[in-house]
């Protein structure tokens, strides 16, 4: 009883914020360097896209999700058919859910983190025969992590708390894709309030932590 109301949410929530935080670093990072890099019509418009799940009700990023990875969709069938995968209702849909929701804080963050990086080092690497991969690797990425690290705490941060998206996606099933917001929502419905304090208590002081730590990340050096 306690592994099913307790520990697998605990355990589920913790996988399902790993994973989406490490996809959310690959890709934020990714993007935000390719965005600034690279000048080319429509980027300010694909700048608005990435950011847009910072704006949009998780109800609304759920459907989309829904629309999209059903397998009613191309890509669903696609996934299904090829590989076998269904994203619907299991805790690997969580992942995605998360991620969508994660991605704009690393992106947003890491953008502003390489636009503070002075042209002058990249310029000097590039005249030294440096290739743009070498630039990114020796010399933005470096200079631009403190930024890059505490936006992907704060995308952690926000993964472990994900809920409507979530719960869209991938349900509220004990024991299969029940996070510990879902699991906060399903003790505070049925009335077991120890239950609902233990969690909140235990999720508040995770993010409290993975916070406290961002804003000493972003705090100016001097």
């Amino acid at each position: 009883m306690l592994e099913a109301s307790f520990l697998f949410p605990l355990q589920l929530t913790l996988r399902v914020a790993g994973l989406a935080t490490l996809l959310a670093l690959v890709f934020g990072v990714t993007a935000a360097w390719l965005l600034h890099r690279y000048r080319f019509p429509g980027r300010d418009l694909l700048d608005a896209l990435f950011s847009l799940p910072l704006v949009l009700p998780p109800t609304v990023l759920g459907y989309y999700l829904l629309v999209a990875l059903g397998r009613n969709s191309w890509l669903g069938r696609w996934l299904e058919e090829s590989f076998g995968i269904t994203l619907i209702f299991t805790w690997q849909g969580a992942v995605v859910a998360a991620t969508v929701v994660a991605f704009p804080l690393v992106f947003k963050a890491s953008r502003t983190a390489f636009e503070n990086v002075s042209g002058n080092f990249e310029n000097a690497a590039r005249s030294l025969g440096c290739n743009p991969w070498q630039v990114f690797w020796r010399i933005s990425l470096p200079l631009a992590g403190r930024g890059i690290l505490a936006g992907t705490m704060l995308a952690c941060a926000r993964a472990m708390g994900e809920f409507g998206a979530t719960l869209m996606v991938a349900g509220n099933l004990p024991g299969r894709t029940q996070t510990m917001p879902l699991a906060i929502y399903s003790a505070v419905q049925r009335g077991d309030d120890a239950l609902a304090h233990s969690l909140v208590l235990l999720l508040s002081a995770v993010c409290v932590a993975i916070l406290w730590t961002s804003g000493k990340l972003l705090k100016p050096r001097w």
